[in-house]
């Protein structure tokens, strides 16, 4: 790989929510960053940082990158695809500058970095031209089902993992096969949600959590849960099955 500086992007996961479940090598890598680059929605300081706080060094450079919208747009939205690679193409500029110039930057991402995040957008647009690594964190359902106490699989359960923006048909069809799952990305879609988790029989199985492992965090079985859409960091989660043996 031929790189255009010696600088490094390192790609930081920083866990759930609670600080202390990120990894020792995730905490030394930032404190040692003259850059720090985060995602965060408007008017909101960005989860990923506010973890990472204790550990980003007083001097360093912060790159906010804003997203244009999470969940106000539907993916299929023509507007959707075109304001994201403008919002790429531009945090792509902010931190290839500062590698450009011989600075290593940390790019903070919450829960693992390659499950259901930001951050493969930004390394298809720099690997290859920057040196790039990727420190792997504690999931965001992992944290959940944990703090929870539930355990999701067992035996030769297959562990199914969905995303709430899916249809009630789709997600029906899924749940309704399934050992155990995993619904992300509930947000506005807790209503479809709920409707496709009790027609696949499966409403006395499933949990709901919200902001697990951080302040404000509750735990209630699916049932219980009210409305048409939840905060951003809430989950449903379903149980494998306890095989006799």
């Amino acid at each position: 790989m031929t790189v255009a500086s010696s600088a490094t992007l390192y790609v930081v996961g920083t866990g759930p929510g609670d600080p202390e479940l990120m990894t020792l090598k995730a905490t030394r890598i930032i404190a040692d960053a003259p850059v720090v680059a985060f995602f965060a929605k408007r008017e909101t300081a960005g989860l990923a940082r506010s973890i990472a706080a204790q550990w980003i060094r007083a001097d360093a450079v912060e790159l906010r990158l804003q997203y244009p919208f999470t969940t106000e747009l539907a993916v299929d939205d023509p507007c959707y695809g075109r304001a994201l690679d403008d919002f790429y193409g531009t945090a792509v500029a902010e931190i290839g500058g500062h590698l450009a110039a011989g600075r290593d930057v940390v790019l903070l991402c919450e829960g693992d970095p390659f499950f259901y995040g930001s951050s493969p957008a930004i390394l298809d647009r720099l690997d290859g031209a920057y040196a790039c690594e990727v420190i792997p964190g504690v999931s965001g359902m992992s944290g959940c089902w944990t703090r929870a106490r539930i355990p999701m699989v067992h035996g030769d359960d297959i562990l199914t993992v969905l995303p709430g923006t899916l249809n009630e048909d789709q997600l029906f069809e899924r749940l309704r096969t399934c050992d155990s799952a995993v619904i992300m990305k509930i947000g506005r879609n807790l209503g479809k949600v709920s409707r496709a988790v009790a027609r696949a029989g499966l409403m006395g199985r499933a949990i709901y959590v919200e902001r697990g492992t951080m302040n404000g965090e509750r735990t209630a079985p699916l049932e219980q849960i009210d409305g048409q859409s939840a905060p951003y960091f809430a989950l449903v989660l379903i149980p494998g099955r306890r095989h006799r043996r």
